[in-house]
């Protein structure tokens, strides 16, 4: 196909696809993604002139990657309901409490902070899998449990599992076939002195910086999404009345991550930002240092619509308990996942045998050159279920405890089934279309699209770069994968356009794919699925892609002002437009309340009563745990169930 336009409208197409059946017509998944998937395919024969062959090979290879997202989701619901049914999440809550009875300095410390060491440590979607389905366990509603898990995989996640998409993502990324860097690389990585690994970690150095200046509003964002949208006045001010511990926070990470970044390498600045930055603002907000004087929290649940909450609630489970466990104990679980994450990434001879001898492969898929591996064993599912498995011990669980959790977390895990056995074979299609696979001699799709941007744009490409980088993410659910399939092309571009450091578009690109998983498709059903909500997958892109696209445009003006430098340029402008924006939202949200102000249910003046007379301090006097009467859990908030939510 000679028009590089045309063709880029066709590689568009399964995409488009997929954002107006997702976004216009909020279709679940589980039906919007088979849809793309035929469209890809019949893109990949008719218009790439692919093989039927190679077209089923590789939906073949997208359901053996499906099959390990699968897993770690199972592994994640089974670490939830293990901690659910042992009574450990009454007394997590609790702990959080006692450090700040505040909902916005929680979900701070949870999501920003645990999360960002999480995606340090294991990276692939497990931040999500684990914070989405924690914050869900302490009360918060089961929509902004997912959107919290995934708006904060952007700043951390470009050093995600010990810097797996700056060593793997961005090393084989400007690599040749020989594994050495390509020509044009090794000529920029000359001229710096630097040999191949120095040049992963120079232009790591500065993904860390663009990320850090970005990051920094990521916690002051978590607290007005929450407080504008499931606040029961709907309040954005609410969100930035916390706007000086939000920022403190937001260094608190920041910091150590850039320092580490800068002079130690990309291994370990996502994981010790987190931990140090927990380390900091843990005692600061036990302490009160410049938390609100008022405390935040959420409308008690019977008020809830039953859009906010999926089909899992481990708040009823644990309400049954009438002992607490010791906080260590309960910790207990996590923590061996953390020490199980640590050991298996970073002692070499483990991480040897796992990711070698105990990985399946499945090599040349109907006889094409299309393999897969499958390392089931290094996953995060696996370090899930063994931790779970320790847990039983721990926590003294009689058997019929955990025959319950099991079943819990089979039942959970069949609704994901079909979304992700159809959207990562829908991208393997797509990726997999290059001219090694093709008989048109094209550029894969990716690429196509990615050509065409360049090709428009020009020398403001900088601008773009992090939004190709976001549109890797969104179809391969990886910033890693997505730093493989753009990182020389980006540094070719970088190049073409006389870029004073083709690194920096590179460095771009790598923020943009990390800014993408807030809108990964697999990412958000896996995330959707910890929690119930599988379904509404459309509902949560429509409001992620808010902070993703801002994220993009901040990074890409950032980068373009590093590459050309500051002055009366369109990145300076841009910039400064981002800032002013920024301002101007603020002081418009500080006035206004969010949309859908009739959305909470009516107040139960006896239902208000009774838990007003519950003793403070104990579980039920948190508004989230289910009470008597309070039918979240036996499906009457769902719905055509008989609570409120299902009369409305």
């Amino acid at each position: 196909m000679d028009n590089l336009f045309v063709a880029a409208l066709l590689a568009l197409l399964p995409i488009i696809v997929a954002g107006v059946l997702l976004l216009g017509f909020r279709m679940p998944a589980a039906i919007a993604m088979p849809i793309s998937l035929v469209v890809a395919a019949a893109v990949a024969f008719f218009a790439w002139q692919i093989d039927l062959v190679t077209i089923g090979a590789s939906i073949v290879q997208g359901i053996l990657v499906a099959i390990g997202l699968l897993w770690i989701v199972f592994g994640a619901l089974v670490m939830l309901a293990t901690v659910t049914k042992s009574g450990a999440i009454d007394t997590i809550r609790a702990g959080f409490i006692s450090v700040s009875a505040d909902r916005r300095v929680q979900v701070i410390i949870v999501a920003w902070l645990f999360g960002s060491f999480i995606e340090g440590a294991a990276g692939f979607g497990a931040p999500a899998a684990v914070v989405a389905p924690l914050m869900l366990a302490l009360g918060f509603p089961a929509i902004a449990a997912v959107l919290f898990g995934l708006i904060i995989q952007s700043t951390p996640v470009s050093f995600g599992a010990v810097g797996t998409p700056m060593l793997t993502g961005i090393g084989n990324g400007l690599a040749d076939e020989t594994g050495a860097m390509s020509a044009d690389v090794a000529e920029r990585a000359g001229v710096l002195g630097l040999d191949q690994l120095g040049f992963v970690a120079h232009t790591a150095g500065q993904v860390a910086l663009i990320h850090a200046i970005c990051g920094i509003l990521i916690p002051l964002t978590l607290c007005c999404f929450m407080t504008g949208f499931f606040g029961s006045r709907r309040r954005f001010a609410d969100g930035l009345a916390v706007a000086p511990f939000a920022i403190f926070a937001a260094f608190a990470m920041i910091v150590p991550y850039l320092l580490v970044a800068t002079f130690l390498g990309p291994e370990f600045p996502s994981m010790i930002g987190g931990l140090v930055g927990l380390l900091i603002v843990v005692p600061a907000a036990r302490a009160g240092f410049l938390t609100p004087k008022d405390t935040w929290e959420f409308a008690p649940r019977y008020r809830w619509p039953e859009r906010w909450m999926g089909t899992v609630s481990p708040a009823a489970e644990a309400s049954h308990l009438k002992k607490r466990m010791p906080l260590v104990q309960a910790w207990a679980p996590y923590l061996i996942v953390v020490v199980l994450l640590l050991i298996t990434r970073n002692i070499p001879a483990v991480k040897a045998f796992l990711t070698g001898p105990a990985v399946i492969k499945v090599e040349g898929i109907f006889g094409t050159p299309i393999n897969q591996n499958m390392d089931l064993i290094y996953s995060p599912g696996a370090l899930f279920v063994l931790a779970s498995l320790i847990t039983i011990a721990l926590h003294r669980m009689s058997g019929r405890q955990v025959a319950a959790a099991w079943k819990l977390a089979g039942g959970q895990i069949a609704g994901a089934a079909v979304a992700l056995l159809c959207s990562v074979p829908m991208v393997r299609v797509f990726i997999n279309s290059g001219p090694d696979y093709n008989a048109a001699g094209m550029d894969s799709m990716p690429v196509t699209l990615a050509s065409a941007a360049a090709e428009t744009l020009g020398h403001n490409w900088p601008l773009a770069a992090p939004f190709v980088g976001a549109l890797g993410a969104f179809v391969a659910g990886s910033n890693t994968v997505s730093n493989l399939m753009f990182s020389q092309f980006q540094f070719t571009t970088g190049v073409n356009i006389g870029a004073s450091s083709p690194e920096t578009v590179v460095a771009a690109q790598a923020v943009g794919g990390a800014a993408g998983n807030m809108v990964a498709v697999h990412n958000v059903v896996a995330a959707a699925a910890t929690v119930g909500l599988l379904g509404r997958e459309g509902d949560i892109i429509r409001k992620t892609i808010i902070p993703m696209a801002v994220y993009c445009l901040t990074a890409g003006s950032i980068a373009y002002m590093m590459v050309f430098g500051p002055g009366l340029n369109i990145g300076t402008i841009m910039f400064a437009l981002i800032l002013i924006g920024l301002a101007v939202t603020f002081v418009l949200l500080s006035r206004s309340s969010g949309r859908d102000n009739d959305e909470l249910l009516p107040v139960d003046e006896e239902q208000e009563r009774a838990a007003a007379e519950v003793p403070a301090g104990s579980l039920a006097a948190d508004p989230h745990a289910d009470r008597t009467g309070d039918r979240a859990t036996d499906g009457a908030d769902r719905p055509g169930g008989t609570g409120p939510a299902g009369r409305r």
